[in-house]
């Protein structure tokens, strides 16, 4: 739970303070102990909830009139379906463990809109606790409760709302647990930390002891000041600031891996291996050994004429499945004259943000957030023919 959105904005601290019992969970405005009849004619209490809409942690007016549901469909004294909620059974979302199945669709009137949020959850408190005042008179939903401010659980410094608002917070949960290694911080590495950034992973570890230079702010997500340049930090060090703005749990190494480094990526439970050169070998010796699944990612782009081709490559690699990385040369080593198709010189920030997006909807699909048709473990983007190959199918 987070105190922030209440303190900051008027219309919830209003709730609170008139003896409502709200929290914000995961950037859901919710309002415990509201009492109402269901079918049975029996007095119980629901949960009313409401999608937020915040900037900087204070609340914008509602977007819409609806509304989720914990508890029986709210019923007249008689036990009949209530009318005016428009109530409807449809897909449940889960928010701090409670499953709202039912979605209420009310608007107030004669203005059809709701100023705020305090007028659109009184709004429905009123509706949804009116039967159970005419059986119970001294039932209220402004209980006073004294609620402790829960230990702060998000790894964001403000509300997550995009995926409240998406209604997919339970799914985004899947990836809590996680802490993540990015290997590598250039063009690729640098995007897959922008996606991985905005999802609730615990931790993420960034490896790379390169500077942060010119070349690399045309190839990385978002814009860095002449200023931040001539600072001179390591990528890992630039990039943990960037990200440090919006969430905790980013680790900087500032060093090159290599033998003295590799025991950094014990304890990670995905590893995104973004670099070139040499040293790529005993990194994913490293990640087997540990039995640490990992995504390799590599482009291999060339100048025809006066135009481009190429290709961009993911390989997924995890302990039930290996193999492949072998037997078909699925990642791209440097061979002893120092060549590797996938290690050119040549980088373009769309195929960079593009290589990353691949990656990380992989990653996703391992731990569950995406449904995975093709369980394929080897991928090539064509960029001329703009087609997908997939290979290595689990």
């Amino acid at each position: 739970m987070s105190r922030r959105p209440i303190d900051r904005s008027p219309p919830l601290k209003r709730l609170r303070d008139e003896g409502y019992d709200i929290e914000v969970v995961d950037g859901y405005l919710l309002v415990h102990d509201v009492p109402y009849v269901n079918e049975k004619r029996e007095v119980k209490r629901g949960v009313l909830i409401a999608a937020l809409r915040l900037t900087n942690d204070v609340a914008l007016p509602p977007q819409d009139h609806q509304a989720r549901w914990v508890g029986d469909c709210p019923c007249n004294e008689d036990g009949s379906i209530m009318q005016g909620l428009g109530p409807s059974s449809q897909a449940a979302i889960t928010v701090k463990g409670l499953e709202a199945k039912w979605n209420f669709s009310c608007k107030p009137k004669p203005s059809d809109a709701y100023t705020d949020f305090h007028h659109k959850m009184t709004h429905y408190v009123t509706k949804i606790s009116g039967p159970a005042q005419a059986i119970d008179p001294k039932i209220t939903a402004q209980t006073f409760r004294p609620r402790a401010p829960d230990e702060e659980e998000s790894v964001f410094l403000y509300e997550d709302t995009a995926s409240s608002r998406a209604d997919i917070v339970a799914i985004n949960d899947k990836l809590k647990p996680l802490r993540i290694g990015i290997v590598g911080l250039g063009g690729t590495g640098s995007y897959v930390l922008d996606f991985v950034a905005k999802t609730p992973v615990r931790e993420i570890h960034l490896f790379d002891g390169d500077t942060f230079e010119q070349h690399n702010a045309f190839r990385a997500p978002g814009a860095a000041s002449g200023a931040e340049l001539d600072e001179k930090l390591t990528k890992v060090e630039f990039h943990a600031r960037t990200y440090g703005k919006m969430r905790r749990g980013i680790i900087a190494h500032p060093k090159p891996m290599g033998p003295d480094t590799l025991h950094e990526l014990e304890g990670l439970d995905f590893v995104f291996l973004c670099m070139e050169g040499k040293g790529k070998k005993v990194v994913v010796e490293k990640l087997e050994a540990a039995n640490i699944p990992f995504i390799d990612v590599g482009m291999g782009i060339t100048i025809h004429g006066d135009r481009l081709r190429g290709q961009v490559r993911t390989t997924t690699s995890t302990p039930a499945k290996r193999k492949h990385v072998y037997e078909k040369n699925r990642i791209a080593f440097v061979t002893a004259d120092g060549i590797n198709e996938y290690d050119k010189n040549i980088q373009v920030v769309e195929l960079n943000a593009m290589n990353a997006a691949f990656a990380v909807i992989k990653w996703k699909k391992l731990f569950g957030f995406y449904d995975d048709d093709n369980n394929e473990f080897f991928s090539v983007f064509v960029i001329a023919g703009n087609e997908t190959i997939n290979e290595d199918n689990e």
